[in-house]
């Protein structure tokens, strides 16, 4: 009798070790920002939402998917303008998986095909766009990027929130090109109004001309201003002041002399 209980805890212990186990691995956790899609014997049977979840042990799996709002990075890459102008652009896209079981069920890597979809998207878009266009336009480009993109991944499950266009780089000629561009428009807009003062400036010294014409005394005051002012500058010059009657008398007397 000794002997057969002997046996019996040898067999059984190790037994209840085996369903203990069992049943450790099939208690699953999911976080909040996750969700488990089961498969029984291979078959999709459901999505499990977070919390403590039972997974019947070699018949059934659990693949976890993360629900939060992630971002794939485009890489820098040369792309060709409509004009003919190589740029190089790169962006960033932020997405998150709004379906689980289709991004378990009808793609293998999420992350990697929208990456390289966006790329192909962003080549297309900014292929049909002028210079001028894409570097006034970024919002309108990433927009389109985003349509493009949305249409064919809400079929994986995917949801893209949004697509930025982090930098345009322009080859270094026509940094150059666009530099001189601006400084000539600058120049131009100088001369404008330079000009326009100097229109002005004219306009108001004939009205005072026009004023002081008028008026006899105007001229003399004007004289005497000129005067205070000069007297206020401490130089070296010394400035004599005649009347203007005296120049018209001394030519008077020099006809007189001709005579």
């Amino acid at each position: 009798m000794p002997e057969i209980l002997g046996i019996s805890s040898v067999i059984v212990y190790p037994v209840l070790i085996f369903l203990a186990f069992l049943l450790l691995r099939s208690i699953r956790r999911l976080y909040e920002y996750e969700r488990g899609v089961v498969f029984t014997l291979g078959k999709y049977t459901g999505t499990r939402g977070p919390g403590l979840t039972l997974i019947i042990p070699i018949l059934q799996s659990m693949r976890v998917v993360d629900m939060r709002l992630k971002t794939a990075e485009i890489p820098r890459q040369e792309v060709m303008t409509k004009d003919n102008i190589p740029m190089l652009v790169n962006a960033v896209v932020y997405f998150k998986v709004i379906s689980p079981e289709d991004v378990i069920n009808k793609i293998e890597n999420h992350v990697y095909a929208i990456r390289q979809y966006t790329q192909a998207a962003l080549r297309d878009v900014i292929g049909n766009g002028e210079m001028d266009f894409v570097l006034t336009e970024r919002e309108q480009i990433a927009e389109s990027i985003k349509k493009i993109v949305d249409a064919e991944t809400s079929g994986w499950g995917v949801d893209v929130e949004s697509i930025k266009i982090q930098e345009v780089e322009l080859p270094a000629e026509m940094k150059r090109a666009m530099a001189k561009q601006a400084e000539a428009e600058r120049e131009r807009r100088a001369m404008i109004i330079n000009s326009s003062g100097e229109l002005s400036a004219s306009e108001n010294l004939r009205q005072a001309a026009e004023n002081l014409a008028r008026s006899s005394g105007a001229l003399h005051l004007r004289t005497l201003q000129t005067i205070r002012d000069i007297a206020a500058d401490p130089s070296e010059k010394i400035v004599l002041f005649l009347p203007s009657d005296l120049g018209r008398a001394l030519g008077s007397i020099a006809g007189v002399d001709k005579k």
